[in-house]
């Protein structure tokens, strides 16, 4: 399948949309239940036909979209330098994810699995984001280096906000798996900024 960059830029949001959300958590505690739910539900599309079905709607990378076009603009905002660093380590994950098949496989089996429990709960139940954050305790953390996410520590040594720091980096592991499918590669981005600056102002102005 030919992908445009339409879907380049709505899965590099993707990436941003769940680290923003990372950030958000270990700074202020909480976040809304429907932004994360959007973006776990992304784990279970297995069989989307396009992009814009991973997603559902552009509304669930919003965020991530205005992110992506505010930096590709050149503004040196503090917050969105600790969001891109997470971003480079998803992404840095994601290529060891891709040279190890075997947990790939485990993976796919754990949130075939896990998406059973959903005929029971809604995808950001705590049960839910428990196996999800288990799931990427397990499999993703060992990897590579582990993420130091930075926060307020009273927010981050809570469990429910640990499980769902690591079922969003779950997701935005899915979403660099998405943008590398989709022809993205570091190359490509660093010589098509303006390219991803233009395509995300697009989709903004339809969202």
């Amino acid at each position: 399948m030919n992908h445009t960059q339409d879907d380049r830029t709505l899965a590099l949001a993707g990436i941003y949309q769940s680290v923003k959300l990372v950030q958000e958590i270990a700074r202020k505690g909480s976040v809304p239940d429907v932004h994360i739910s959007s973006l776990l539900e992304t784990l279970f599309r297995f069989d989307a036909n396009t992009v814009l079905d991973v997603y559902g709607d552009t509304s669930t990378v919003r965020q991530g979209l205005q992110i992506l076009t505010d930096q590709l603009s050149g503004n040196k905002n503090s917050d969105y330098i600790e969001i891109t660093r997470y971003a480079i380590q998803l992404l840095n994950l994601e290529k060891a994810l891709k040279k190890s098949p075997g947990v790939m496989k485990t993976l796919s089996d754990e949130l075939e699995k896990t998406e059973g429990k959903m005929e029971y709960f809604d995808p950001n139940h705590e049960n839910i984001i428990a196996s999800l954050a288990d799931i990427y305790q397990q499999n993703i953390s060992p990897l590579g280096a582990k993420l130091m996410i930075k926060g307020e520590a009273n927010f981050l040594s809570q469990a429910s906000n640990a499980n769902k720091i690591r079922a969003l980096l779950l997701a935005g592991i899915r979403s660099a798996v998405l943008w590398r499918q989709c022809g993205g590669s570091r190359w490509q981005l660093l010589f098509s900024r303006k390219d991803y600056l233009m395509s995300a102002q697009k989709i903004l102005n339809q969202t």
